[in-house]
């Protein structure tokens, strides 16, 4: 893989871009800021979503990322070419190889939508990988082996769940559900609950903060802003850890639903490699407070998220082209 070439995780929620050589060198959210009026881009990243709720009328502060595929061609192609640039430096001449992770249940229309917007974006050849496999690749598996591989990887938009053989995905489940929709439930119980109004930050926050899905020994307490729904003033309330359990309630039984199905569907030969070697978590989602332990205590099967669970799509990504260069050069 040549130093022109770059891996990017192009998320719902952020954008990694890896350099081979340097790592992982950008991380940004997914979010543009542009003018209604004229269409000119105001701010990409995290300016922009600092702008996120707090924009005057005539701009708006959009994510053109929907559940893992693109929601909004313009906007997304414009951001592609801004991190680009980015990570490469502007005054690089080359125009750089890139190889982009998609969800694993995307369609050929997604990916098709994705592969034409890293051209445009200034890409001079683009290849698509399946997100499992880029956070596998990331995690430092050995893919290429005839041996079975369980990877979580919990997005911002998207759940992918798969079982990985010979460079390959044998079984896979992509679920419409990841880390926004985390944010989407504790809004909805603090509307229910409080009578309370956050926005998508502030729910973020506590998502991190006090979010889990598994019982803490002492739970945590956070206050929390927003605005009265009855009264229409600002307000503020105590939310605890063991409240964010119930919010968080039905999103983990649908993840876990999935488990179970994709697990049903492995050969038999590898599910005892799975049960031998254990499943792997990636994804930001995968950081909530327990969730190796509830997926480990459902299944049966040790879980264990990877060190950089946020990072590892994106290195995958990078190491991609290596390990096609890799097959070709075997073959």
């Amino acid at each position: 893989m040549a130093s022109s070439d770059i891996g990017i995780d192009l998320g719902t929620a952020s954008v990694l871009v890896y350099v081979r050589g340097k790592g992982v060198v950008l991380k940004e959210p997914s979010v543009v800021a542009y003018d209604k009026d004229t269409n000119e881009i105001k701010a990409i990243g995290e300016e922009a979503r600092q702008m996120m709720g707090r924009t005057p009328g005539n701009i708006e502060a959009v994510r053109p990322l929907r559940q893992g595929v693109i929601s909004d061609y313009t906007i997304t192609e414009k951001m592609l070419r801004y991190f680009i640039q980015k990570a490469m430096g502007r005054k690089t001449l080359k125009r750089p190889r890139v190889c982009v992770g998609v969800p694993s249940g995307a369609t050929e229309v997604e990916k098709n939508a994705v592969w034409q917007a890293a051209l445009e974006a200034g890409a001079r050849d683009v290849m698509i990988i399946e997100e499992p496999i880029a956070a596998a690749l990331g995690a430092g598996i050995d893919i290429s082996r005839p041996c079975g591989n369980m990877i979580i990887d919990i997005g911002g938009g998207t759940t992918d769940i798969a079982v990985i053989s010979l460079g390959d995905t044998v079984v896979s489940r992509s679920l419409k559900l990841g880390g926004d929709d985390f944010d989407e439930a504790v809004i909805r119980y603090l509307r229910k609950q409080h009578n309370l109004l956050v926005g998508d930050r502030t729910a973020e926050d506590v998502k991190i903060r006090i979010g889990g899905v598994y019982e803490r020994v002492s739970p945590l307490l956070m206050q929390v802003k927003g605005r009265d729904l009855i009264t229409g003033m600002p307000k503020t309330v105590e939310v605890s850890s063991t409240e964010m359990l119930e919010a968080f309630k039905e999103n983990i039984i649908q993840i876990l639903e999935v488990i179970h199905q994709v697990l049903e569907d492995t050969p038999p030969e590898l599910a005892a490699d799975i049960a031998t070697r254990g499943i792997l978590l990636t994804g930001g989602g995968s950081m909530l407070f327990g969730m190796d332990d509830l997926i480990g205590e459902t299944t049966g099967i040790q879980t264990t998220a990877v060190d950089d669970p946020i990072s590892a799509v994106a290195i995958g990504t990078g190491r991609y082209t290596e390990f096609i260069e890799g097959k070709q050069t075997r073959a």
